[in-house]
């Protein structure tokens, strides 16, 4: 993982004018298209270990900033799963134009999904790597008085007065390595670039009322609703010891994969939340060997 300024000396940083806004994006190697999807608060920097490998094995490899994170402009709009779907599916018809696979991270995997299902003829196929259940936690999702809790915090992170306040506790510097210590499960990939790479896109002007509008935005549908209109391969990648989306409740996938032949299900031993960054050999090699059969 690297900070922005190193970056820009590994993967080619360009932008996109999308909707008034700007989008940062990156592209390298030729081939068959893949489009990486980031996670929450993440960017393009965080596919730093699997960009350069997945384009030596001869696939074009294109990676994208959602809007309101990295280098992308931090609007103030209501943020939505389906703005960001709208976001990827523009970015296809302006950019790629041919049959993609798209790869995703966590809320980017259910991105992912959604593109794989909803617009079946853009994709080849997907790849979710601990993919979330949602944007947001849904009623029924917690327990009535942790509900009542997360309730009460979104609306202090969304309020005028205590917003600024909250937002800046949760992205100092420590704070974000102790977030990232709950979800990586080997600590040494919990480097100070990694830190620095979620860190700098939170300082920019209308970050913190992203944050809130991300954390108050309707869940979306999940992947349930969604899996069964898939009509293309999946690859689905998850780290055993991933504690905010636990390969436990991955089990629709895992019945799925035993039921049906174009869906594979893959654990990374030992990892977390993110196993693309912790352990990229072993999804690097999990993707490639899926792509060369798709």
């Amino acid at each position: 993982m690297v900070t922005n300024s190193s970056l820009k000396n590994t993967l080619l940083e360009l932008d996109w004018h999308w909707q008034g806004h700007k989008i940062r994006y990156t592209v390298a190697g030729e081939g068959k298209p893949l489009l990486l999807i980031h996670g929450f608060g993440a960017s393009i920097g965080h596919w730093q270990k699997n960009i350069p490998v997945l384009a030596g094995a001869g696939y074009q490899v294109f990676a994208l900033d959602l809007l309101g994170f990295g280098g992308s402009d931090k609007a103030p709009l209501n943020y939505t799963l389906e703005l960001w779907e709208s976001q990827i599916t523009d970015f296809w018809t302006e950019f790629i134009n041919q049959p993609t696979v798209f790869v995703g991270n966590s809320i980017g995997a259910l991105l992912a999904l959604m593109v794989v299902t909803n617009h079946p003829a853009i994709a080849a196929g997907g790849v979710l790597i601990n993919c979330a259940g949602g944007l947001n936690h849904r009623p029924g999702d917690l327990n009535p008085i942790l509900g009542l809790v997360m309730s009460g915090f979104a609306k202090l992170v969304s309020s005028p007065v205590t917003g600024n306040l909250i937002f800046n506790n949760i992205r100092r510097k420590s704070q974000i390595r102790r977030t990232l210590y709950q979800v990586y499960r080997d600590r040494r990939a919990v480097t100070d670039d990694l830190v620095e790479m979620l860190y700098q896109p939170s300082c920019d002007p209308g970050a913190q009322k992203v944050f809130a509008s991300v954390l108050t935005a309707p869940a979306g549908k999940t992947p349930d609703e969604l899996l069964p209109n898939l009509q293309r391969p999946l690859l689905v990648v998850w780290g055993e010891k991933d504690p905010w989306t636990p390969v436990a409740g991955a089990k629709i996938y895992q019945d799925l994969a035993a039921s049906n032949a174009d869906i594979e299900f893959q654990i990374i031993p030992n990892a977390g939340h993110c196993p693309h960054d912790e352990n990229p050999e072993a999804v690097n090699a999990q993707i490639i060997q899926w792509l060369s059969n798709c």
